[in-house]
């Protein structure tokens, strides 16, 4: 059963998982912390039961995904426990290093094998490891070890790291949370001021995602998307750019206004992924309101990393290279994360350019951050072409994405 694509699952939520928290939390003065962690817990193992328990399909034998995902579970927990024994008995880095490289090799596995048989009954190498977000929860076990290993995460509790990796309003398509964050969240003690905001906060966003997923996206899709040609007229693929990208946001957008409803309902407040980003000024503040948890994400962990290393170690003389390299790398590894299909490292390739090409114009504009600007500068005008020029280019973007037949 795929979350937040069928009223059953909402039926499913909504009568056995929300309504008993939710009054709970309007009769109770409060609810102490453990009866909270308690509930989401098992409401999280229960959605799961129900979201990866399907069974063989007759055509193409797979294994049921919640085995694959017990595993992972169980080996990305392993993995972090020994990791944190290492961090008291030594200071040194490759252990940590290592520990991501056996955290993300599931992943791996997935991207590269997806149809290389086993010795299993015809079932593939990947399905040995894939379940729906494998991806996400990949992210989030890194970001375990890496607290690990930065010396930020000292202690790993099963019940916090399982409810935190799976947390089922997030865990097929987050947003991607952090650890420390989400551990703040875990030990939060609820109130009854608290719960009527989380209420409002909750009811409202499952109402936008309603009005997102369910009549935006699918009137786009039925109506304009779906109607497109495939003909690879220059008509019919800027139609279908700008279609496929406002029915992308729709989707998406409400898929995560569902997650972020879900979890306030819980007492849990997770990041928001969305902040309008198709009235950005420019492709770097797109990037700081479009999928904002994984942005950000690789942002702290690939892009500043790589970039603080490199001007540690000295690596280029020019200050301005490593930032440049590092756009490419992270754009390299977003766009692998989604696919290794050629039309998705494409699309990562293409921000890495724009966003690179951003930066230069930036500093030919502004030789000096006092000097005048050599364009129109900080102008109503100039704002309102950046806003314009950007969407274009992220609809492009899109575009590419898509993996559309483009000729």
């Amino acid at each position: 059963m795929t979350p937040y694509a069928d009223f059953l699952y909402f039926g499913l939520a909504g009568l056995y998982v929300l309504l008993p928290i939710i009054v709970a939390r309007g009769v109770l003065p409060s609810i102490p912390a453990r009866l909270k962690q308690g509930w989401v817990l098992a409401a999280t193992l229960l959605m799961l039961a129900v979201q990866y328990s399907g069974g063989f399909e007759r055509t193409t034998p797979t294994l049921k995904p919640i085995y694959p995902l017990a595993a992972f579970v169980v080996a990305q927990y392993l993995l972090a426990l020994g990791l944190l024994m290492c961090r008291r008995r030594t200071k040194a880095r490759w252990p940590g290093w290592l520990a991501v490289v056996f955290a993300v090799a599931p992943l791996l596995v997935s991207k590269f094998l997806p149809v290389s048989p086993s010795a299993i009954g015809g079932v593939t190498v990947a399905g040995l490891v894939e379940f729906a977000g494998l991806s996400y929860a990949t992210l989030r076990a890194v970001d375990v070890l890496i607290g690990i290993h930065d010396g930020l995460i000292t202690s790993l509790t099963p019940g916090r790291f399982v409810a935190f990796l799976l947390f089922f309003p997030t865990v097929s398509s987050g947003p991607i949370d952090r650890y420390r964050r989400f551990s703040g969240e875990w030990t939060k003690p609820d109130s009854r001021a608290a719960f009527w905001e989380d209420l409002d906060v909750g009811v409202h966003r499952i109402f936008t995602g309603f009005l997102y997923k369910f009549v935006l996206a699918y009137t786009i899709s039925l109506r304009w998307m779906n109607k497109v040609p495939d003909a690879p007229t220059l008509g019919n693929t800027v139609s279908y750019m700008y279609a496929y990208s406002f029915y992308l946001f729709f989707d998406f957008a409400g898929y995560s206004a569902f997650a972020v409803g879900f979890a306030r309902l819980l007492g849990f407040r997770v990041p928001e992924n969305f902040n309008y980003p198709f009235v950005s000024r420019n492709i770097k503040e797109f990037w700081t309101r479009w999928h904002i948890s994984l942005s950000f994400w690789f942002r702290d962990f690939i892009y500043m990393r790589f970039l603080l290393l490199a001007m540690k170690k000295k690596w280029f003389r020019s200050k301005h290279t490593p930032a440049y390299l590092a756009n490419f790398l992270t754009f390299g590894v977003m766009g692998f994360w989604h696919g290794t299909a050629t039309h998705y490292l494409v699309y990562g390739a293409y921000h890495a350019c724009i966003i690179t090409g951003h930066d230069l114009f930036v500093r030919w504009n502004r030789p000096k951050p006092d000097a005048p600007a050599r364009l129109w500068g900080d102008s109503l005008a100039w704002q309102l072409a950046g806003v314009f020029c950007t969407f274009q280019a992220v609809c492009f973007g899109f575009l590419i994405f898509s993996g559309r037949n483009l000729w």
